[in-house]
């Protein structure tokens, strides 16, 4: 038997201040279709926003049903409607933001596992990493160079 650990390496940025302008604006996007959720049962709102290879932006926000679990989360809004409206173009960055209707989020809120699996097959389609950074409304954002270091042992189609 042989027993390994597997560690997660992140990037802390203390406050957006010290984000690099072009995510910067990816959080200005973010908190934008953050406040399109629609999110009645949870009070829980997040907005997703990402830039693809060619300079587009794309946004989106978590919408639920009262028929759970039939509504579907920011990142997967976003990241569907860029491969359906840009197939062919790389994904190189994605921001996460959540709100709360109930309390203040201040701390980084990480994608579901759900959303880690649909954007892990996404990075593994383009053969690229995609950055993805996190953050709650307030305080630090966490910052990942690849969804293989939130998901490292990873569901992936060559196991079909």
């Amino acid at each position: 038997m042989k027993k390994i650990e597997i560690t997660t390496p992140l990037t802390i940025y203390e406050s957006v201040d010290e984000l690099p302008n072009d995510v910067k604006k990816l959080v200005d996007l973010a908190v934008k279709a953050r406040n399109t959720a629609y999110a009645p049962y949870s009070n829980f709102n997040v907005g997703a926003a990402l830039v693809l290879e060619n300079g587009e932006f794309i946004y989106g926000s978590n919408q639920e049903n009262a028929a759970y679990p039939s509504g579907i989360c920011a990142e997967r809004v976003a990241i569907w409607k860029a491969a359906s409206d840009y197939p062919n173009i790389k994904v190189k960055k994605l921001l996460i933001t959540a709100s709360s209707n109930l309390k203040t989020v201040d701390a980084p809120v990480s994608p579901c596992g759900a959303c880690r699996q649909t954007l892990f097959e996404y990075e593994s389609k383009q053969h690229e990493s995609i950055e993805i950074f996190f953050m709650g409304e307030t305080g630090k954002i966490f910052k990942t160079d690849s969804l293989k270091d939130l998901l490292p042992v990873a569901f992936s189609k060559s196991l079909l």
